[in-house]
């Protein structure tokens, strides 16, 4: 599978798992009704715990990212649940603030990090086909 980890991130593990499930799904690399790994095996190879694998699956259940199958696998949703606005920007604000944090320890200005924001977003628009 196309996951890594970063214990030393600062990130914890299964938001890591969880942030480049969702990319993916974002960017048409996994596709509706396309099955996960099983969490025991997805944990030998990120070389983890298997319950930090169980959390993310579970979070992503909760979010309606995924769907699980008892006893069949976990796949993804195929219809990705709409949320209300202040919920989207509720769960974007972390985020932010790492690439906000990030971007004043490199001395970046905020210009700098902006365009870097804008050039990640027109390149996901370009890889998933979508208009504006």
């Amino acid at each position: 599978m196309f996951l890594h980890v970063n214990p030393s991130s600062g990130v914890p593990i299964y938001l890591q798992i969880e942030t480049q499930l969702k990319n993916a799904i974002a960017s048409g690399l996994l596709k509706q009704g396309e099955a996960l790994l099983p969490v025991r095996k997805m944990a030998a190879q990120l070389g983890i715990n298997p319950n930090t694998v169980a959390r993310c699956y579970q979070n992503l259940e909760r979010d309606g990212v995924v769907r699980t199958v008892t006893g069949g696998g976990t796949y993804v949703a195929d219809r990705i649940p709409g949320l209300l606005k202040s919920e989207k920007i509720h769960r974007l604000q972390p985020y932010a603030r790492q690439v906000a944090v990030e971007g004043s320890h490199l001395r970046l200005t905020v210009e700098e990090i902006l365009q870097i924001v804008k050039d990640e977003l027109t390149e996901l628009k370009e890889q998933t086909g979508e208009q504006n």
